[in-house]
């Protein structure tokens, strides 16, 4: 298929050389086998042919590749489409629903070439995992990266995220049918490409924007180390990338959950040997702090298409990790045990990582003011109700004689002025005899003022007959 392929773009793509070599002079020459000078005997005329079919070959071959695919998988909210916009560039946009389509623009800025990497995100609910047979067929499968995506802010989540979506992946591709011998050479070469990881250094090609577009048949056989025991014993044929997102949230699992550094060291370990199972690499990223979102590009781009990259692994940040694969091993992963001091390597992940308790949150009532009007309505009917209080001064239940004035046995002015008792501060006291004007306020000092500049002429009381007392 691969041989068609470049055939069938021979004609097409290099117009130029087929115009040069077609018509022309040299193309009589060539034909009629009397090159002459110009085009030497038979041999010279075989040679050049093939070095026109070895360049039409080479440059059919570094054109980019179409149809290669990108397959995110993980829970819902854990921010598979925002990574994706993120890296498109694209700050506002829509969630999908069930089967998501979108894609990223790849450009070889070397040779001026530029496709469309397709871009399938699954719904997190397993219930869309039968939409998988319209993203990742037999035909595409060996030109698709899977990603699987976990959320860093719920890292309790991490391990069985991860376990759920690789045994979905991984029932899928069965279902395939795919030929035994073909899954057999895209496991061998999973593999070659994991041994034959080399960190970047100063071997590295002086262009950095050069695709590796050498075949496989094209390298030599070095020495390889063997796998470790627990290295790829979970083959998908195909590449894969385990993204944490939401590694902002790191800092708040310190400060609100106590987290310390030998719990996230726990964690990056479970993850890393789960990597080392599936042949995965590992990249910590954060769209709200736009930390490691090229990284992630970059890598995505060197496993479909050859872009190399020159970013070394970086285990030291703990919210920015990036492993590669064919980088790790169990001995590395051993150097984070080496920092645990109440925790065990051995410990269950379900065990130290747990779902912190809810905190339950007491909404306040809240109280509603009443309108203005209502609440006057209902003072009023309350003051109703109440029994009737004197306005004026107080009831004096002294008895009066038949004159309507108090019994006081010898009063005078100055015995009435000195019996004036202070009145208590807050009362009115209403003078009759001041009609039409504001009664004065009940201070002392203001009363005793009030009944010197006005006395009151008292008569000695005289005894009266009832007779006497009708007819006044």
């Amino acid at each position: 298929m691969a041989t068609v392929g470049r055939v069938g773009s021979f004609g097409s793509s290099p117009p130029g050389l087929a115009s040069a070599y077609t018509s022309g002079p040299l193309a009589n020459e060539l034909a009629s086998g009397n090159g002459g000078a110009a085009a030497g005997d038979d041999e010279d005329g075989q040679n050049l042919w093939s070095c026109i079919l070895s360049e039409v070959s080479t440059r059919s071959r570094s054109k980019l590749p179409a149809g290669k695919n990108v397959l995110l998988l993980g829970e819902d909210g854990a921010g598979k489409t925002s990574l994706i916009r993120k890296i498109q560039g694209i700050e506002e946009y829509k969630k999908g629903r069930g089967l998501e389509y979108l894609y990223l623009n790849v450009h070889d800025e070397d040779r001026d070439d530029q496709t469309r990497c397709n871009v399938w995100i699954l719904d997190g609910d397993l219930y869309h995992k039968g939409l998988l047979k319209f993203s990742l067929d037999a035909m595409s499968l060996k030109d698709t990266l899977v990603m699987f995506v976990v959320d860093m802010s719920k890292p309790w989540t991490a391990l069985d995220s991860l376990q759920k979506w690789a045994s979905v992946v991984r029932e899928h591709v069965d279902k395939l049918k795919i030929p035994p011998e073909e899954m057999k050479e895209m496991e061998q070469k999973l593999i070659r490409d994991f041994q034959e990881y080399v960190e970047p250094g100063e071997d590295f090609p002086a262009s950095p924007q050069r695709r590796n577009t050498a075949l496989q048949e094209d390298k030599d056989d070095s020495v390889v180390l063997p796998l470790g025991a627990d290295t790829l014993t979970h083959n998908l044929g195909i590449p894969v990338l385990v993204v944490c997102t939401k590694c902002d949230a790191i800092s708040v699992l310190e400060k609100e959950h106590d987290y310390r550094d030998e719990h996230f060291d726990f964690i990056q370990s479970h993850i890393r040997k789960f990597c080392l199972q599936y042949g995965a690499a590992l990249i910590y990223t954060s769209v709200k702090e736009n930390k490691n979102i090229d990284l992630v590009y970059k890598y995505i781009v060197q496993k479909l298409y050859g872009f190399p990259y020159k970013i070394p692994a970086i285990v030291v940040e703990k919210d920015a990790v990036f492993i590669p694969a064919g980088w790790d091993n169990d001995k590395k992963i051993g150097i984070l045990h080496e920092n645990f001091q109440t925790l065990k390597a051995e410990d269950n992940f379900e065990d130290i990582i747990t779902k912190p308790p809810v905190r339950k949150f007491v909404h306040e009532k809240e109280i509603m003011a009443e309108d203005d009007q209502v609440f006057l309505m209902k003072l009023q009917s309350l003051l109703a109700k109440q029994p009737p209080t004197a306005a004026g001064r107080p009831v004096d239940a002294s008895p009066r004689v038949p004159g309507g004035s108090p019994r006081t046995p010898n009063r005078s002015v100055s015995s009435n002025v000195a019996s004036v008792s202070p009145i208590p501060a807050g009362s009115k006291k209403i003078d009759p005899n001041m009609k039409g004007q504001k009664p004065v306020l009940s201070d002392v000092h203001a009363e005793l003022d009030r009944i010197t500049r006005k006395p009151v002429s008292v008569s000695p009381p005289t005894p009266t007959s009832p007779t006497e007392g009708e007819a006044s």
